[in-house]
């Protein structure tokens, strides 16, 4: 008999966060995140979101062990923004049993009812900067940082349990070659001929910190119409300046502007995973070295994100970012770049891709349910 239980205790979160640990054990694809993270992330009194979102965590107990876990969200926020009266569910782990998945999908299902929700989508976090979407396709390939790396199963249990697609992400793997196609480089030449653009590449993290909240300042703006995207306020921005400054590799941030208005961004990062997993969730004693060694060795690229302002969208700004960040990345000795997550409708960016040599090899999808 599982019996489904709110999170409401220390103890009972501790256990929440550290149930992957079990069921991930022995799979390979499997990415241990930083317990430290994960306890900042899931605490109320630490994680900022919290004061403008509603949030539920389930636990599945069996035989006297946890069993699964879940949780929900209600981002007033974003519902605000777009009119729906939405709930997400996120952070669902649990074996390959549909009867244990359909009891943790109703326990977030009830409490977005009584919250007087209409629908319910996911998997999603908070904001679009936590994990989204499960895997569909390409399992075999290496995941990245702030995406999931789930069984085949969950979406055959997301499906048997009444929810449908919603939206679907593509990641592309891009070959770095010595040259970018020769239509791009015209691109890339024009722009420079007209001397309308400023591009800004950094060499240290003390040149990218004055620069740190224009970046975050323009993302808010290009993404506002983005599926899922909730715009940082003034506090998330100091945030996540603390949060990523340290860790960034400034080889790997470029910034532009058009006649002195800030204008387009693209940050990506040393592909980590094989730190991560010698970490197992822990940066110290050992862990930050793994990692270290990890991001130095690597001969893969993360995108991690980029924009263009939408009145810039005709200059070629894509292009040129993409051919900036592929020489960077040839000059660091990297092999292959990893997209990240793009917007299957996203057709622009998508052919960025494609023309510079990318192959689709990964699916994320994001599920509804109607209420």
């Amino acid at each position: 008999m599982t019996d489904i239980r709110q999170v409401k205790t220390a103890p009972e979160r501790r256990a929440f966060i550290r149930y992957p640990w079990t069921l991930h054990a022995g799979h390979a694809s499997w990415v241990p995140p930083l317990l430290s993270e994960e306890k900042r992330f899931f605490d109320p009194s630490r994680n900022h979101a919290f004061s403008y979102c509603d949030a539920v965590m389930g636990l599945a107990y069996g035989s006297g062990r946890v069993t699964g876990r879940i949780m929900g969200i209600i981002n007033h926020r974003h519902n605000a923004h777009s009119g729906v009266k939405a709930a997400r569910f996120g952070f669902l782990e649990c074996p390959n049993d549909p009867a244990l998945g359909r009891e943790l999908l109703h326990f977030v299902e009830a409490w977005a009812r009584s919250k007087g929700m209409v629908k319910v989508v996911g998997p999603m976090g908070f904001t679009d900067q936590d994990p989204e979407g499960y895997v569909v396709e390409g399992f075999e390939h290496e995941p990245t940082v702030a995406t999931y790396a789930n069984f085949p199963y969950m979406s055959d249990i997301l499906t048997a349990c009444g929810y449908a697609k919603d939206v679907d992400y593509v990641v592309y793997k891009v070959p770095v070659q010595p040259r970018i196609p020769e239509v791009y480089q015209r691109v890339v030449d024009r722009i420079a001929r007209e001397g309308h653009v400023r591009t800004y590449e950094f060499h240290s993290r003390a040149e990218l910190k004055p620069l740190a909240g224009r970046i975050l300042a323009l993302m808010n703006e290009t993404f506002a119409d983005l599926y899922g995207y909730v715009p940082l306020d003034r506090e998330e921005m100091e945030l996540a300046g603390k949060k990523f400054l340290p860790v960034v590799d400034p080889r790997f941030v470029n910034f532009a502007t058009v006649d002195g208005r800030d204008a387009a961004f693209i940050l990506a990062m040393p592909n980590i995973d094989a730190g991560l997993r010698k970490a197992n969730g822990r940066l110290f004693p050992f862990g930050l070295p793994h990692i270290m060694a990890a991001a130095r060795r690597t001969k893969q690229l993360d995108l991690l994100v980029a924009g263009v302002k939408k009145e810039y969208r005709h200059y070629g700004l894509a292009v040129l970012g993409m051919a900036i960040m592929l020489r960077a990345a040839r000059d660091a000795g990297m092999e292959v770049m990893d997209s990240h997550l793009e917007l299957e409708t996203n057709v622009r960016v998508r052919a960025v891709m494609e023309r510079i040599g990318g192959v689709l090899c990964k699916r994320y999808r994001i599920f509804q349910k109607v209420l």
